[in-house]
């Protein structure tokens, strides 16, 4: 069979069999970080924060974490303090003109930005673990804290950020010496590491409940085309025309040839999202400070409700559109055609290309848009359809973009050690087209 000869060229080839055994030791590391529980807590009493993470707000931070958050493990806060500083530097980027120099200054530039994002981690993890403990306070009974005072605090404190730092280490080494984007794969694997008990737990639902195994079946096949749907929201490109003018120089001849340039239908990745999901965390923590909240904060703080999932739709609309806009420049992009002599057919060069990249990407930005927040708001639908909660987070949102775009960028770079040695592609047609690019450019 095809695959098993796939599978055998993967492990004829030395240095790809070398960082797959690389990437699976580190990844087994930082799985078994989980189970290691903060000094001077009971782990036989952490009960109540599990219950506190089967869904909602909590539940994605447990996802995302792979389960360790309601571990109470070192490793709690996972690898989302260093995603959301990755965010605010490039969001500098845009405002900065320091920041944009560093940008443009290729690999100086991106070691210093690397630097600043990890100033900045260490920023967001000093406000977010003593954030933690307060709710390991509130959550736990008494009894379950061996340890307690400012001793445990100072010590927890720098545990947990340590713990992160460790992860964002072990995401580097993976970029480095393994198989695909380190950060993006420990993401990928905390997400797919509860697939399988979250599974268990819906078919035993279905089973001694209403519809059975008919039910469970349609639910597999549904959540078969959301995925099917996912990839082509990843891969979905416009490809323009580029035509290089041809130009002699010395013995050497430049141009005279034909090129495509992809413009993305999702060129937003998942930010838009992270951004809205940020903005509607605000209803849920106000009415966790609120022992009565109003008719507003109370719809706003139901992640299954329609007006929350209504107004996250409308605003993963507007973040795709502004996401898309600062990161697509068609002023650049005719310049940089009209530097190298390239135009594209039909259409003058200088402001009549600008004009028409800009309507390329308006036009293909909003169907993206569009179906961007369907899946975005795919789980609460999921849920209203008798999914459990726990399994419906892998109907949409952000795990499965995340799941879909990981997958794709580590098939893809496999395919490209065995083209390299002349071996066939993991596909009889075609080639794997990832997101090329890290897990906050999904």
């Amino acid at each position: 069979m095809r695959l098993i000869q796939t599978i055998k060229n993967i492990f004829k080839i030395e240095d790809l069999r070398a960082r797959l055994f690389y990437t699976f030791g580190i990844i087994l590391l930082y799985r078994l970080g989980k189970y290691v529980t903060l000094p001077g807590i009971d782990p036989s009493q952490l009960a109540n924060l599990k219950h506190q993470t089967n869904s909602g707000l909590m539940g994605l931070l447990d996802m995302f974490s792979g389960g360790a958050f309601s571990q109470a493990s070192i490793f709690a806060l996972g690898i989302m303090p260093y995603i959301s500083a990755s965010i605010v530097v490039q969001l500098l980027g845009i405002v900065f003109p320091y920041f944009q120099k560093l940008q443009k200054e290729g690999e100086s530039g991106r070691r210093k930005m690397n630097q600043y994002t990890r100033y900045l981690t260490i920023a967001v993890l000093v406000l977010q673990a003593p954030t933690y403990l307060v709710n390991l306070t509130h959550t736990l009974p008494a009894s379950a804290f061996i340890l307690s005072g400012t001793f445990f605090q100072v010590s927890s404190v720098i545990i947990l950020t340590a713990g992160t730092m460790f992860v964002m280490w072990l995401g580097e080494k993976i970029t480095d010496k393994g198989i695909g984007n380190g950060i993006s794969l420990i993401i990928m694997i905390g997400i797919v590491a509860r697939m399988p008990a979250n599974f268990v737990f819906e078919a035993g639902t279905r089973m001694n409940g209403a519809g059975g195994a008919i039910a469970l079946i349609v639910e597999i096949l549904f959540l078969f085309v959301v995925v099917l749907g996912v990839i082509l929201l990843v891969q979905g490109t416009r490809r323009v025309p580029v035509q290089y003018a041809r130009r002699i120089v010395g013995n050497k001849q430049y141009g005279g040839v034909r090129q495509y340039i992809p413009l993305k239908v999702n060129a937003a990745g998942v930010m838009p999202i992270i951004f809205a999901q940020a903005i509607m965390m605000l209803p849920m923590i106000i009415a966790g400070y609120t022992s009565s909240g109003s008719g507003f904060v109370v719809a706003f703080s139901n992640m299954y409700g329609f007006w929350y999932n209504l107004v996250t739709a409308i605003l993963i609309i507007v973040f795709t559109y502004f996401y898309t806009a600062i990161t697509i420049n068609p002023v650049q992009m005719a310049e940089d055609m009209k530097k190298n002599g390239g135009f594209i057919p039909g259409i003058k060069p200088g402001r009549r290309t600008v004009e028409f990249l800009d309507t390329i990407m308006s036009r293909i930005t909003f169907p993206g848009s569009i179906f961007l927040a369907i899946v975005a708001i795919m789980p609460s639908l999921a849920v209203k359809a008798g999914v459990t909660s726990q399994f419906a987070q892998f109907y949409g949102g952000t795990s499965l973009l995340i799941l879909v775009g990981v997958i794709l960028d580590t098939l893809q770079q496999i395919e490209s050690h065995l083209l390299m040695r002349h071996y066939d592609g993991l596909m009889k047609t075609g080639r794997v087209k990832g997101r090329s690019g890290s897990v906050t450019s999904i």
